[in-house]
């Protein structure tokens, strides 16, 4: 059997196994976190190799090479094979003020312990 030469946006995110379902996918790309070549696209747009693909994953992007197009789903191996991911590496996290916690039935925070916490999370308007 010949490869074809082109597949549909949908069938291909979920044989590669970016989406779970296939109707997973469809309703990604309904949702516009989809892009082909940079273009929003519809669910029966064709995937052709050389494609650039972006997918939008729990608020990430992640950018995919097409280098060879699946009609089924397959195994995770042969799954990688089929694309490049070209997803920049995550930015490092940036180091947050710690949550201050108060014990449960201690009651409402004095104004000096509201003073403290707002200069703790730097919230605090006056500089000490």
């Amino acid at each position: 059997m010949t490869e074809p030469s082109s597949v549909r946006c949908d069938v291909w995110l979920w044989a590669v196994r970016i989406y779970k379902t296939r109707s997973a996918a469809t309703t990604a790309i309904r949702g516009g976190h989809v892009r082909v070549n940079g273009d929003p696209v519809k669910a029966a747009h064709a995937v052709r190799v050389g494609d650039e693909v972006r997918a939008r994953i729990n608020g990430f992007d992640k950018i995919l090479k097409v280098e060879r197009l699946l009609l089924k789903r397959v195994g995770a191996p042969i799954a990688a094979t089929a694309y490049t991911d070209l997803t920049p590496p995550p930015r490092p996290r940036e180091f947050y003020a710690p949550i201050v916690h108060r014990d449960r039935g201690s009651g409402r925070p004095t104004k000096r312990e509201r003073r403290e916490i707002d200069r703790l999370t730097g919230r605090d308007s006056r500089e000490p």
